[in-house]
């Protein structure tokens, strides 16, 4: 993601070959982003207007987010953005540990220079967004959230698994969707969190990064189904 300027595909680092892909990643962006809000109807003839694209290609686009679980194909009635629950968002994050958690252990014994270059890097500019949300500056709050996918991807790249990375990135938009709905600030708490799983994993330490890792999601889950 070094395209810093291209808002409606900032959770996806490959280039837009079609218009295919990239009206599934705009409508993707607003569904998690909060611009189409959960249950909304997704009327083809309005989505053709703002997205310019065609209806058959809003059609397997809709279809493509229905099996990815971010909208709701209902036979007779049409397409809408998948609804909201905290017992969805209970099982998303349970399966987020399950899989991230996994894939950090891997990650962690398999990395090599490069990763930690990366990993360094990504923590970097992590951390220095969380100083300015601390100091109450919260006008970039997608950039701040861009910088979190960063770190946790960095974190897990070296897993040696192209399936693994490819569903844990919907798991974590998922979960994504469910903190934009809610967004509030952790602050040093989870700022904290983020250095103990950098420290352990530099360490190479793959059990401790793994259950800093489980503790980080866990007490995320619980302020956000705090503040639903």
């Amino acid at each position: 993601m070094h395209n810093d300027h291209v808002k409606p595909t900032l959770l996806n680092k490959e280039p837009q070959s079609t218009v295919g892909h990239s009206t599934y990643e705009r409508i993707k962006h607003d569904i998690i982003f909060g611009n189409l809000a959960p249950g909304t109807k997704l009327k083809l003839d309005g989505l053709k207007t703002v997205y310019a694209a065609s209806v058959s290609t809003l059609r397997e686009t809709l279809n493509r987010l229905a099996s990815d679980g971010f909208v709701s194909a209902e036979e007779q009635r049409g397409f809408f953005v998948t609804p909201v629950s905290k017992d969805d968002l209970s099982e998303i994050a349970n399966l987020r540990i399950l899989l991230e958690c996994h894939a950090l252990r891997e990650s962690v014994e398999n990395g090599d220079t490069d990763w930690e270059g990366d990993l360094v890097a990504a923590h970097h500019k992590l951390h220095l967004m969380e100083r300015r949300m601390k100091s109450g500056d919260e006008t970039e709050k997608e950039l701040w959230k861009r910088y979190d996918w960063e770190f946790h991807l960095a974190l897990i790249r070296a897993c040696n698994s192209k399936n693994m990375l490819e569903l844990h990135a919907v798991l974590f938009w998922k979960y994504l969707r469910y903190q934009m709905l809610v967004l509030t600030y952790r602050g040093d708490e989870a700022a904290q969190e983020h250095k103990d799983i950098f420290d352990a994993a530099l360490a190479r330490d793959s059990e401790a990064a793994a259950r800093r890792l489980e503790e980080h999601i866990t007490n995320g889950l619980v302020h956000t189904l705090d503040a639903m």
